[in-house]
């Protein structure tokens, strides 16, 4: 009995990862608990890439709901602050930490979704990664806000953290997906300005191309389990309206300018459509002799980092390194 219980071990293990690793050819049907909770709770795919009012608060409460299950709960505390009109957070750690440098945290949502709950995921493993205090905040959204309310929010934001006396080069600079665009356009508005960039970039999965010409986007279009081409779309019509030329640089960084951006760590899965942004993001940053680290990580999907899973927390532990080494 225990040699035959042995033989189908391999079996068992293979239908486990079946369940939590999407395969090429499934269907949504197919997909384990947890893949199909973060399709729901990340994506209106399910509505058709709807952003109407009524999918978008469903969409808003369930990340909330999403938040206060994987947010970590030891080893830090939240204050909510204000700037201007703009709700914003510090997460602080508890304990003993670099006091001289802090994190700007930029979250993600299509530009459609968001609030300070959900971004308090990302926030407090920052914290615990960096060793700093993170500040995020909650820009306008789409699409009752669209372009440019979120950079301009962003822009007020990075001038409220100089005027209480922080520098440029005492920042770290975070996004996550739509989050990493608006990261990357306020680089680039500060360089317009001729003004000091932030010590360093940490991406997850970054939106950087709305062209979606990447060879992701038809590659993985079958094993992702949180975006799909309809979501994309519908996100980028409501952040840009439908006559946007997407392959401006103002929507669309990868096209921009890159020189002189500070040095650069970008995460992202082998198993989303947009794989390609983080790639070709790396390379042109390379080619404007910019310092970055592409970090591809194996069967993850869009930004894994914010689960309770191994392979999180190894990413989160390679963004602690990166810091060290570049402050």
């Amino acid at each position: 009995m225990p040699e035959e219980k042995n033989r189908d071990t391999p079996s068992r293990l293979a239908q486990a990862l079946k369940a939590l690793i999407p395969q090429r050819g499934q269907d949504e049907s197919q997909l384990g608990p947890m893949m199909r909770a973060i399709r729901a709770v990340h994506s209106v795919a399910s509505a058709g890439g709807s952003t109407s009012p009524e999918d978008l608060e469903r969409q808003r409460a369930g990340q909330e709901l999403f938040a206060k299950l994987v947010t970590p709960a030891i080893g830090v505390t939240t204050q909510e602050v204000r700037v201007r009109h703009i709700p914003a957070e510090w997460v602080r750690l508890d304990f003993g930490h670099d006091r001289r440098h802090i994190v700007l945290y930029c979250h993600g949502g299509g530009y459609t979704c968001g609030q300070l709950g959900y971004a308090r995921i990302l926030a407090s493993k920052l914290a615990l990664a960096t060793g700093c205090d993170v500040f995020s905040f909650e820009y306008r959204l789409a699409p009752e806000h669209p372009y440019p309310a979120a950079v301009q929010d962003a822009q007020a934001v990075w001038d409220h953290l100089m005027y209480q006396g922080f520098g440029a080069r005492d920042v770290i600079l975070a996004g996550d997906s739509a989050g990493g665009n608006l990261a990357l356009e306020l680089c680039l508005n500060l360089k317009e300005q001729g003004r000091r960039q932030p010590r360093m970039l940490a991406l997850f999965s970054p939106w950087t191309d709305m062209t979606c010409s990447g060879l992701s986007h038809t590659d993985c279009a079958d094993i992702d389990p949180m975006l799909t081409a309809e979501y994309i779309a519908a996100v980028r019509q409501a952040y840009t309206g439908p006559d946007a030329d997407w392959a401006d640089p103002r929507y669309s960084p990868l096209f921009g300018d890159l020189r002189g951006l500070p040095a650069t760590l970008i995460q992202v899965g082998t198993n989303e459509i947009l794989r390609s942004d983080s790639e070709l993001l790396h390379h042109k940053l390379q080619e404007a002799g910019v310092y970055s680290t592409l970090e591809v990580y194996e069967d993850c999907w869009h930004v894994f980092q914010q689960m309770p899973i191994r392979r999180a927390a190894q990413a989160m532990e390679s963004v602690g390194r990166f810091v060290q080494r570049n402050l």
